[in-house]
């Protein structure tokens, strides 16, 4: 993203106790939605995935902050944006049923700028 003004955005994402406690069809659904929120971020526009990191072999069980269970670090082009990536969690459905990804996940931004240091 060549915008200089774009927000420097770390997602972390936790798992909650709901999907440890669920049945394995309905954590392989909750998988399924977490894979189309997490697409979905990419696929918001201006926004520019720069990485990722998966802490679940050195964090076991629910995350209720940090450590988190993923991080998602991006560039993203306004605070709109970043909500839309969050409101994900809240429109993103978890099988046929009833329930959307956040009864099963949560997720936090942390909004700031690319920290630039000059070479001496």
């Amino acid at each position: 993203m060549s915008d200089k003004k774009a927000l420097r955005v770390l997602f972390c994402m936790g798992i909650n106790q709901n999907f440890f406690d669920a049945p394995r069809e309905e954590q392989l659904q909750v998988w399924a939605a977490f894979s189309a929120m997490w697409n979905g971020i990419h696929d918001l526009t201006g926004v520019n995935v720069l990485g990722n990191m998966d802490d679940d072999q050195g964090m076991v069980g629910p995350s209720d902050g940090f450590p988190w269970t993923t991080y998602l670090l991006a560039d993203v082009p306004d605070i709109e944006t970043v909500h839309a990536a969050c409101n994900l969690f809240r429109t993103t459905a978890v099988g046929e049923g009833p329930y959307k990804l956040w009864r099963y996940a949560k997720v936090e931004a942390r909004v700031g700028r690319e920290l630039i240091i000059q070479r001496a």
